[in-house]
């Protein structure tokens, strides 16, 4: 092992599984004969070019057709190509115990990121912080580091209490094995005591946990510390008059020294090191987010732990995993696989969502197929969070063949806390890291709203790799938003991010050419291209639907030979998603609403991503961050468990959505009607296809005239987005106004 002085090579800590051969080349068969159709869609298009006399409007149509097919196709096998070789991983934590010593075993540095205490309240992070505190692991080995950009008092109270109470929880974790070990989705999931735990002590803990919950939810709802000796004597003092959140000098306190033999729980066992930091802010001063916050503690846990191995997690998604940290080190110890490992990444998982959830979210579909698939060309994303890094690989080392990593190795402190801290606090100034590499070759990315992403790549273009593993009880869960538009906020986000990213000199294809592999580049440029599609996705659901309103047809009729190939390609693929959401656990209910939300998003998300980043690269606005709002409001709550879909306030992205909807509904009623008054049940013969896409988007659609025409709540289409959206115009119903339309 590195770093062991000659230890003997024991076995492989972990297995990397492929797919059986006879299911990857059904898959594979499949594939091939849709491309095959795909293929004979561009020919059929290119071949069939309208000609170029009177107006000209089904020429143009067609052209855009086509050129919409044309991406379409590009991207379907792009996406397909990263699918390809997909792998899964399995641990031996029983090796890991017999290959090393718990002394033998690395420290670890645990990083909680919070941001407001509004949108992010104390109890939610001190929950979290709870979770990785109670780790299987020794406890000695453990640093827990909160960052606190708001340098809220109140979450600093909250963290006090915290440290309190870990005294008896983890003690308490531990004799039993409780999981999860977050108390408050514990006390939510569990109702009775653990094996072994008598009524008594088990209600005692649960009061315990209700006592602090109600004195953090006191001080968070007044706003004020209370005047007890013990507040006074923890660094409350740094707090005054002129302290805000924008503008405040740099904190750190330690609040549990793990080196003192002091610290203990109730029965006498060591506490892990827990640390609260707010980094100094002024308003002149650029503090670059998630990635200026992850930076600092960086360099505060340096001179405090300095472990080998950094995990950071987001303040929202608790550890539901006790021996997560044992899988990981199965990755980083393995003598013969695991040299070259910069990190290992947990999916993200949620606990909120509902079954048969209306915004159809793809999560397990992205866990259980598109991940593997990544981590089978070499590299999985980093996400922000519940990952877990090598302290020297996300600090810019480089691989090589002769490095070796001292698992050992921890800081070089001083038994002096105060000194400790004052050193902490001069490493997060605001003007430290003016004129170095932090930011740039160093630690956490900055400059894209996906600092995560870019810094992963990164990462992997300097040689190391990265693993993706899904144990089979989830390591991490979280809330996600159940409204919405903060739903389609957060992939307008995330898509100006990866745009940011492909068209810049960080694109995978330019930063990893000749350093990862093609497949791991296309399979960054799978997101990166997410904002591409808006545009074709916008055309097809609006120009056909309006073309099959005056009759212009853009498609081959039922009885021709070229409507095989359309019919093949749509029936194939959809039926192909279908399976795979069933086999990952889905049910056929999300995946229609994971198909409905599929399109929201492109003609949303995407398309005002690509608007907002092309105004950014023009000069005509800044970048931002929006905080995702983690308290969600009971009557939206009440709503979106019964399967209503959120949309309150006003909206941009809901004026376009609204407005594709009723243009679709208006020329399908008035386009159907047309053709029966008109030519009769056989005038749908060359219109088929545009009436069957008609009907599916009308049909996908259904929430949207449900909240518009049918809902009185606070969730529906506000009034607003109804008087911008072309409700009361006329739908053009003759070609001449649908030129004008075109042009």
């Amino acid at each position: 092992m590195a770093g062991s002085g000659g230890r003997q090579r024991g076995p492989p800590l972990f297995a990397t599984e492929k797919p059986g051969r006879m299911a990857m080349a059904a898959y594979r068969v499949s594939a091939a004969t849709v491309f095959a159709g795909v293929v004979l869609i561009w020919l059929y298009r290119a071949t069939h070019l309208p000609p170029g006399g009177g107006n000209g409007v089904r020429r143009w149509a067609w052209l855009g057709m086509l050129t919409a097919e044309l991406w379409f196709g590009f991207y379907w096998v792009l996406t397909l190509s990263v699918r390809w070789c997909p792998v899964y991983r399995r641990t031996f934590k029983d090796r890991l115990a017999q290959s090393y010593s718990e002394d033998e075993l690395p420290s670890v540095d645990i990083f909680v990121c919070t941001a407001d205490p509004t949108a992010e309240p104390p109890m939610l992070v001190i929950s979290t912080v709870l979770s990785v505190m109670a780790y299987d692991y020794l406890p000695e080995k453990l640093n827990i580091y909160l960052s606190d950009d708001a340098g809220s008092v109140l979450t600093f109270y909250a963290l006090c209490e915290a440290s309190e109470f870990a005294k008896h929880w983890i003690p308490f974790c531990k004799k039993y094995k409780v999981e999860p070990r977050s108390p408050a989705a514990y006390f939510a999931k569990v109702a009775s005591p653990p094996d072994g735990c008598g009524p008594k002590e088990w209600f005692t803990m649960k009061e315990l946990y209700k006592d602090m919950t109600d004195r953090v939810n006191s001080v968070v709802n007044s706003g004020r510390i209370p005047e007890v000796p013990r507040c006074h004597s923890r660094g409350f003092s740094q707090w005054n008059e002129n302290f805000t959140s924008s503008d405040h000098p740099s904190i750190v306190q330690i609040l549990i020294d793990g080196n003192k033999q002091k610290a203990v729980d109730i029965d006498g066992n060591a506490l892990p090191t827990l640390v609260y930091m707010a980094r100094e802010k002024r308003p002149r001063e650029q503090h670059h987010f998630k990635a200026g916050s992850l930076n600092a503690l960086i360099r505060v846990s340096s001179v405090i732990s300095n472990s080998p191995i950094i995990m950071n997690v987001d303040c929202d998604m608790y550890s539901n995993n006790s021996e997560s940290v044992r899988d990981a080190l199965c990755f980083f110890l393995d003598e013969e696989q695991g040299q070259d490992i910069g990190f290992v990444q947990y999916p993200q998982n949620f606990e909120n969502v509902v079954q048969n959830d209306i915004y159809g979210h793809p999560i397990n579909v992205v866990n259980e197929l598109d991940h593997p698939c990544l981590d089978g060309w070499g590299g999985m994303c980093y996400y922000g969070t519940g990952c877990f890094h090598r302290r020297e690989a996300l600090c810019g080392r480089i691989y090589s063949q002769e490095y070796k990593e001292d698992w050992t190795r921890v800081a070089g402190r001083t038994e002096d806390a105060n000194e400790l801290e004052e050193m902490g606090r001069s490493l997060v100034t605001c003007t430290y890291e003016h004129n170095t590499i932090w930011g740039i070759d160093k630690g956490v990315r900055y400059g894209c709203p996906l600092e995560d992403v870019i810094t992963g790549l990164q990462i992997q273009c300097r040689g190391w790799r990265s693993v993706y593993y899904n144990p089979e009880r989830k390591g991490f869960l979280g809330m996600t938003p159940t409204s919405l538009g903060q739903i389609l906020v957060l992939y307008k986000r995330w898509t100006e991010g990866f745009l940011q990213i492909s068209l810049s000199r960080y694109s995978p294809f330019l930063l990893g050419h000749g350093k990862i592999k093609l497949g791991l580049q296309m399979g960054y440029s799978v997101c990166g291209f997410w904002a591409v599609n808006s545009f074709p996705t916008l055309y097809y659901v609006t120009i056909p639907s309006i073309c099959f309103l005056n009759g212009i047809s853009l498609f081959p009729e039922k009885t021709s030979p070229w409507f095989i190939p359309f019919a093949y390609v749509m029936v194939a693929a959809y039926s192909c998603s279908l399976a795979e959401s069933l086999q990952c656990g889905d049910s056929a209910v999300e995946w229609w609403n994971a198909q409905r939300m599929w399109l929201i998003r492109r003609i949303t998300s995407y398309l005002l991503a690509t608007i907002d980043t092309f105004r950014r690269i023009l000069g005509i606005s800044e970048s931002g961050f929006n905080l995702t709002v983690k308290v969600a409001d009971l009557q939206a709550l009440e709503r979106y468990k019964k399967g209503m879909m959120e949309f309150g306030s006003f909206s941009a992205m809901f004026v376009i959505l609204t407005t594709v909807a009723l243009l679709n509904l208006a020329c399908m009623v008035l386009g159907i009607s047309r053709v029966l008054l008109q030519e009769g049940p056989g005038g749908l013969e060359t219109l088929f296809l545009q009436a069957v896409l008609c009907v599916l988007i009308v049909a996908i659609n259904s929430p949207v005239y449900e909240a518009l025409f049918l809902r009185r709540d606070k969730g529906s289409l506000p009034a607003s987005v109804a008087q911008v959206a072309p409700i009361d115009q006329e739908v053009p119903r003759h070609t001449s106004n649908c030129h004008q339309l075109l042009n």
